[in-house]
């Protein structure tokens, strides 16, 4: 029996015989007895199994280790201790598998740290437990959003030419023998005739399902070569990007924010015990965040009013705000702090934005949004696209772009153009918010950041 299934149904089961398998994750055996803690990865709680010396293999018992793989019989009833319920009087226990003694993960508190260097063994920790519960869950919140709206579910390629945005970060993809190249490459020799890299972004395709379905989205992996040691970066993420035709940017508000409280509500209803413990030793006050979001409206702002607020603040700022600039992480969180609550900037410089945002009629901003939000700044951004196909191809050409490579991208504004939207948030932002964990690499089962490519 599973243990998720045994505590569902615990109450009936009292005084009855049952099998359960799992992992040792605490064994404490005495002169008389022994408590055991068992842990099978169904459900967060783990169930006590207690054994005494009536048992003919009792010695044996006392010598299992922790981390073995065991099988135990026995009955369930109730528990004179305070940190249960229930518990297992044991019948028999088999050991299914052994663990040496230099199993890494002893019953003592280890640094997030130490567990990424051992990544394949943290999923076995209550931390790791409660966040991978909560990714795994969080992604069939976002399914079951956009599934539930009519939006296709697109896969983006993950091989492209295209540079989304831009910005001359992504990884090369290639069949030639590098390290026999002299001199410059010749791409038409190379696998797919061209020059080809791993995406950065699946936005530019999605736009083309947009045109078809009206609405769609992908959810899916990205890749920035971008050599950053932070703890919000990391160089293979998860990326949603949905795309939306006959939407302009304030109806894309809308939807940003009812997704993401869907979201939220889905993982606070769905992993109670989860939150209870991240709530207790990882983020104090994080179900009470989460709770108040959802309830919330999302303040809306243009990036203008908010460079002035800052400016007028009596706060003596690292980096100087100023119009026509981005902003920083110190600006984020006294925007949120000023309206305590998740805020909508909208209207940022041209400058500063993608060469595919819709370009305002005072020739300076442009319809893009960023949401900020408490304790973890942005969290998505998103745009009205444009559909004009001239100003499409004026911006493309003072940012001198290469317009051939994108025609295809241009003419779905001259084959049917009509207004449409989207935005893009990454996943292991979210499940930061999610979980309160500060650090992306332990928000993902095996973080690739610049020097680190393990497992």
């Amino acid at each position: 029996m599973e243990l998720k299934e045994l505590f569902t149904k615990i109450k009936d089961l009292e005084n009855k015989e049952v099998t359960v398998n799992g992992w040792i994750r605490n064994h404490r055996p005495q002169k008389d007895f022994g408590f055991i803690e068992l842990s099978d990865g169904t459900t967060f709680k783990h169930l006590q199994l207690v054994y005494d010396n009536k048992l003919a293999d009792f010695e044996s018992y006392t010598k299992l280790h922790n981390g073995a793989c065991i099988q135990a019989t026995g009955t369930i009833v109730k528990s004179s201790g305070s940190n249960q319920e229930y518990e297992m009087q044991v019948n028999t226990l088999t050991l299914l598998g052994d663990c040496k003694e230099d199993y890494p993960l002893q019953p003592k508190k280890h640094s997030n740290e130490f567990l990424r260097e051992i990544a394949y063994l943290r999923p076995r920790t209550n931390l790791f437990q409660a966040v991978f519960r909560i990714r795994s869950l969080a992604a069939m919140a976002i399914h079951e959003y956009f599934q539930q709206h009519g939006f296709i579910y697109f896969h983006a390629p993950i091989i492209t030419a295209s540079d989304c945005e831009g910005a001359g970060e992504m990884f090369q993809v290639t069949s030639l023998p590098l390290d026999k190249i002299k001199g410059e490459i010749d791409y038409s020799k190379d696998f797919f005739g061209k020059k080809a890299g791993l995406t950065v972004s699946g936005q530019l395709q999605a736009e083309t399902f947009a045109t078809a379905f009206s609405k769609t989205y992908t959810f899916g992996p990205t890749f920035r070569a971008e050599n950053s040691n932070t703890k919000v970066h990391a160089s293979e993420f998860w990326m949603i990007e949905p795309e939306m035709a006959f939407v302009d940017n304030n109806e894309n508000m809308n939807i940003m924010e009812d997704m993401l409280k869907y979201v939220v509500k889905y993982c606070l209803e769905n992993a109670q015990d989860e939150y209870q413990f991240l709530d207790k030793y990882v983020e104090k006050g994080l179900i009470t965040k989460l709770e108040n979001l959802i309830k919330n409206k999302f303040v809306r702002i243009t990036h203008e009013d908010v460079i002035t607020i800052l400016k007028k603040a009596d706060v003596k700022w690292e980096f100087a705000p100023e119009y026509g600039e981005d902003i920083a992480k110190e600006h984020e969180k006294y925007i949120t702090n000023y309206f305590n609550g998740p805020v909508f900037i909208t209207d940022w410089p041209k400058d500063i934005k993608a060469f595919y945002m819709k370009q305002n009629p005072d020739g300076k901003t442009v319809a893009a949004v960023d949401l900020e939000v408490p304790g973890s700044g942005e969290l998505m951004g998103g745009s009205q696209r444009e559909e004009n196909y001239d100003k499409l191809l004026t911006r493309m050409k003072e940012l001198n772009m290469n317009i051939e490579e994108l025609d295809w991208y241009l003419n779905l504004r001259k084959y049917g153009t009509c207004i449409h939207s989207g935005f893009g948030m990454g996943f292991e932002r979210l499940l930061m918010y999610l979980t309160g964990v500060e650090n992306i690499r332990d928000v993902i089962p095996y973080p690739r950041t610049p020097g680190n490519c393990e497992y």
